[in-house]
């Protein structure tokens, strides 16, 4: 292929890569930036292939056969409660590729200094970011305990494998050691497993951001590895935009990423007010609440985890549609921790076909929560958990919320008192202001329909 040709269709794909990756930042342009950013990696994959006879094309051509299945029964078979695990495995698969890349690399020999260090980099970065998207993988699906999992003098043994990896590396570049090279990939992927482990449930949307940026990282160093610019423009795109996702993720959580990737945080027992569930709540039926929501005028609905459990998204769109009959108006509270993954209830509620200008981000719906009627939270617990803003002692404080409780009346629909993924009590349960319907999100929801329009 001329050289001309092929700087000019790589530079289209990384344009393509740039303008899909803005257009992601609305849900009303989602798509079609997600469409964009793909045509442009087919261009990029087009490019490689024609210009780099690396193996046959019958393997590429089973390889994209394989892919294209599994991706297609992915996209249709995934419920979207299972989506940040889904995330999760990609960051694995992803950092492992780039680690294999760096790997075969090695393997070949002949590397000068420069690409020695890129190829431990690559490596390491994406080894780690294998195993330890595998563990958060298996903390969201509930085969690993999403409580802190960890042993006496951890993080003295983690820091010693940093220190292994240090010198296990410099090695590597120097003698260009076989052996040293294989003991560092052990300790990269083992050290994926101790990090990711001792972190507790809530702190998962944080390293799942996290380990989409190392993935990136990892993409990127691996295209300095085999001077692919195509390659590290798009890993340097996903490295900078999982660094900024994280970066706003432990800001609404009023965390740090240190603090995170400590770990010992989230999914244990407490409480703020004596054992979880044992003080009184004012139980609703249906039919209180319905009438509650038809004479309201402003509405405010805060989705949980709990809605995207149920499914209940279609529900809550009718129930939406037969408020606005009435003449209520009807928004939508999205905190960005909402869910199991940055932008889950923007993408559940777009599912509903629920217009994207009712969807409202925790700093410009806050001040409205005080002449709000009603707040309506369905299965949300931690970011509508007053404790933040009020308790010093407790563990999410100073974590940006919802203020719920300042609306009228604040009706939560939930199954029970459980905690979130905090693990902590929610003194909102007992609030005079607060209305309790236990049940299951889309039966409820499905049932207040019908209620409301006959009230």
């Amino acid at each position: 292929m001329n050289d001309v040709l092929e700087a000019g269709l790589y530079l289209l794909a990384a344009i393509a890569f740039i303008l899909g990756l803005k257009r992601l930042a609305s849900p009303a342009t989602a798509r079609s930036g997600n469409r964009l950013a793909a045509i442009g990696m087919f261009v990029a994959v087009l490019v490689t292939l024609a210009d780099r006879n690396v193996i046959s094309y019958w393997w590429i051509a089973v390889g994209v056969a394989i892919g294209s299945v599994a991706g297609a029964l992915l996209a249709k078979r995934v419920e979207m409660t299972a989506m940040p695990e889904l995330v999760a495995a990609f960051n694995g698969f992803g950092g492992g590729a780039s680690a294999f890349v760096a790997a075969a690399e090695f393997i070949r020999g002949g590397a000068d200094v420069r690409t020695a260090i890129t190829i431990v980099l690559s490596v390491v970065i994406g080894a780690l970011t294998m195993t330890g998207s595998f563990v958060a993988f298996g903390k969201l699906k509930g085969i690993v305990p999403g409580r802190p999992v960890g042993f006496a003098g951890q993080q003295f043994f983690d820091a010693v494998q940093v220190i292994a990896i240090v010198a296990l590396g410099v090695i590597v570049v120097v003698n260009e050691s076989s052996g040293a090279f294989w003991v560092l990939v052990g300790l990269a992927l083992l050290i994926g497993v101790t990090r990711v482990l001792p972190i507790g449930g809530a702190d998962m949307p944080v390293v799942i951001a996290f380990l989409n940026s190392a993935s990136g990282v990892a993409a990127a160093a691996a295209g300095f590895v085999i001077d692919s610019n195509i390659l590290i423009i798009a890993g340097a795109l996903v490295g900078a935009s999982g660094l900024i996702l994280t970066n706003i993720m432990v800001k609404a959580m009023n965390r740090t990423l240190v603090g995170v990737l400590v770990g010992g945080f989230g999914g244990g027992d407490g409480g703020v007010a004596g054992e979880i569930g044992t003080l009184p709540v004012k139980r609703a039926d249906v039919d209180d609440v319905a009438i509650t929501l038809a004479y309201a005028r402003e509405v405010i609905v805060v989705p949980g985890y709990g809605l995207a459990v149920a499914q209940a998204q279609h529900a809550l769109r009718d129930l939406a549609n037969e408020l606005e009959s009435r003449g209520v108006n009807v928004r939508y509270a999205i905190h960005p921790v909402a869910g199991r993954m940055p932008g889950h209830m923007n993408v559940l509620l777009a599912e509903a076909d629920i217009s994207y200008d009712k969807l409202y981000d925790l700093e410009d719906i806050n001040r409205e929560f005080a002449r709000a009627d009603v707040a309506l939270v369905v299965g949300a617990n931690d970011v509508v958990n007053p404790s933040a803003r009020d308790d010093a002692a407790s563990p999410i404080y100073g974590m940006p919320i919802l203020d719920v409780d300042q609306a009228t009346t604040c009706v939560v629909i939930k199954r029970s008192l459980s905690p979130g993924f905090a693990g902590i009590d929610n003194p909102l349960f007992y609030f005079d202001g607060t209305l309790m319907l236990f049940d299951d999100a889309r039966a409820a929801l499905t049932s207040l329909v019908g209620a409301v329009r006959n009230a």
